[in-house]
């Protein structure tokens, strides 16, 4: 079945070369974009309840343009003034870039891991003297405490936002030929907003092994699956389905 129709479970690129974009003109094709999920901070007094004192910290470890934010937005909430001294440490060449929305960046101590996690053990290790926070989500990753604990740094996690599934009542009656899922919440959104969705002639498109795990326990069938070592995007994986899709439209 040709494919025509794709809305992707995330809020729409705010870049005008999105590959998005390339492949709606390329293959004459309709893709909307709406986030199934979306991330609401927590209040400063549930964090203190968390027995949050932010003046205990001397490093802060930031996975995420989330956590970023965050942090800064429940310091402002505590009248907390940020010293300069306070060290970052990022997870990522993109979070680090980020952080320079509230930081000046050359007064800073600021570390810079690779890409995962894992990466910044050894930046960690040579700092291993300092009370690190890491304020994250509440579905947080299971490499970032296996990796401090073994660290055996003194860490502390705090729950500074929330993933919460949106409100898709007004897509009751709306048909898309392929769904496009990022994360195992971005499955169990769809379900929560449509108990009885019955996947019939839809295409499900999936990024990453816990989000096809997800699906799968849903019962639901994977038609396009990223990454791959053939396709390492979701439009790469897109792009490869509906060019077989819709030969000789």
């Amino acid at each position: 079945m040709k494919v025509k129709t794709i809305l992707v479970s995330q809020p729409e690129p705010k870049v005008e070369n999105s590959p998005y974009f390339e492949l709606q003109q390329k293959h004459k094709i309709k893709i909307d974009f709406r986030p199934f999920i979306h991330v609401e901070g927590v209040n400063a007094k549930e964090i203190r309840l968390q027995k949050i004192d932010l003046n205990h910290y001397t490093a802060i470890i930031l996975t995420s343009r989330n956590a970023v934010d965050h942090f800064f937005r429940v310091a402002d909430e505590m009248r907390y003034k940020v010293p300069e001294g306070l060290k970052y440490f990022c997870q990522s060449e993109a979070v680090a870039f980020y952080l320079q929305k509230y930081v000046v960046y050359r007064k800073r101590k600021i570390y810079v891991g690779a890409k995962d996690f894992a990466d910044l053990s050894p930046l960690i290790k040579k700092y291993k003297d300092e009370k690190f926070l890491l304020p994250a989500s509440d579905q947080l990753n299971a490499d970032a405490p296996i990796t401090l604990n073994n660290l055996k740094v003194d860490w502390t996690q705090a729950v500074f936002y929330k993933t919460v599934m949106s409100d898709l009542s007004d897509l009751a009656d709306v048909y898309y030929d392929v769904l496009a899922f990022f994360s195992p919440t971005g499955i169990k959104s769809l379900f929560k907003n449509f108990p009885d969705f019955k996947q019939n002639e839809t295409r499900i498109a999936v990024f990453g092994s816990t989000t096809q795990k997800e699906a799968l326990d849903y019962g639901l069938r994977i038609d396009i699956l990223a990454p791959t070592p053939e396709t390492p995007s979701m439009t790469m994986a897109l792009e490869k389905y509906i060019s077989e899709a819709n030969k000789g439209k």
